[in-house]
């Protein structure tokens, strides 16, 4: 009887070797806000994005315009029955967002 409580204190107590406490360091979460799009006509879009747009989509009917501080643009076009949201720079390169 003394050798099986002794053996059970044995390995009970190796076991407790890998029961130790590890440091777990805080998530650190970056939230990118998206700036703020102010509507704008469809006829004050630069030339270059308009090109872009015919280029990449070509019959695509462009439904709203919407601009921010750093004059990117979303448009909102059509193609067909397909409506779809994009990005461009004033250059009119696409953005991913």
């Amino acid at each position: 009887m003394k050798k099986l409580i002794l053996s059970a204190a044995i390995i009970l107590g190796s076991l407790s070797i890998y029961a130790t406490t590890t440091n777990v360091e805080p998530v650190k979460v970056s939230v990118n806000f998206q700036s703020e799009y102010k509507e704008i006509k469809a006829e004050e879009v630069p030339e270059a994005v308009t090109k872009a747009l015919e280029t990449a989509y070509p019959g695509a009917k462009l439904e709203k315009v919407f601009v921010n501080e750093k004059k990117e643009y979303k448009l909102e076009i059509a193609v067909g029955d397909q409506k779809a949201t994009v990005y461009s720079d004033a250059n009119g390169n696409w953005l991913k967002i």
